[in-house]
């Protein structure tokens, strides 16, 4: 069983790091996480009208993408369990997007839905931070109906041996240094690398997901392979 970080420490990180979240993430990506989300969102494939929940949603900007697709009749669900993201959430996106509602403190763990309540369930760069993937990827597939995705985008590691000698660099001496110019302390940024250091591979994330009632399971490396996409259908 893979045991992911203490619950209480990953809940004041984020509360710590929400007031500039959106920033860093797109400086630290260089922008590309706008366009690794719209790739997993569009694998999502959610119907028009139809239902979608995004897990550990943070601070909206992926369900904010799901609103796009299943339109103004449709439904997206954010869940988190850091209010402080939340907050920030609701107050980007509710004068936009009337059909995305939030779950304050919602559980990955333990999702306040029904079986089969969703077209298709997301989560980004979030299943690193539970503290039992293999229950968060269970509760995912529960409640979505059978046919309907899942599909889970995270870091990875690069296969290409410059490329990887590069983006550790990068991972572990600079982002943390960039993290505490903007945020104000290195250590919240120190924990980013050090949780890709104890991910699962694609192929073991592959393998949780099939145990976990997926089917049909692939993994999409993106941008050299620092982040990947792993999707795959509930089964009946």
């Amino acid at each position: 069983m893979q045991k992911g970080p203490d619950r209480a420490y990953i809940q004041s990180l984020f509360a710590a790091v929400a007031p500039t979240y959106d920033v860093l993430n797109s400086i630290i990506s260089f922008g590309l996480h706008r366009f690794w989300k719209k790739r997993a969102v569009k694998m999502a494939a959610v119907p028009r009208n139809g239902r979608a929940v995004d897990v550990c949603s943070g601070t909206g900007d992926l369900a904010e993408l799901l609103a796009d697709c299943v339109g103004p009749n449709g439904l997206v669900v954010g869940v988190d369990f850091c209010q402080a993201m939340l907050e920030r959430a609701v107050k980007r996106i509710r004068p936009k997007h009337r059909q995305i509602r939030y779950t304050v403190l919602g559980d990955a763990l333990s999702l306040p839905f029904a079986d089969n309540s969703f077209d298709a369930a997301t989560v980004a760069f979030g299943l690193r931070n539970v503290e039992n993937m293999e229950i968060a990827l269970r509760e995912m597939a529960r409640v979505v109906r059978p046919g309907g995705r899942v599909v889970c985008l995270d870091l990875s590691r690069p296969t290409n041996p410059l490329l990887s000698k590069v983006y550790f660099f990068y991972f572990r001496n600079l982002l943390p240094r960039i993290g505490g110019l903007v945020h104000g302390v290195v250590e919240n940024y120190a924990y980013l690398p050090a949780s890709l250091d104890r991910f699962p591979s694609l192929e073991e994330i592959k393998s949780m997901m099939v145990s976990a009632g997926i089917k049909d399971v692939k993994a999409y490396p993106l941008s050299g392979g620092i982040v990947a996409i792993h999707c795959g259908v509930v089964a009946s």
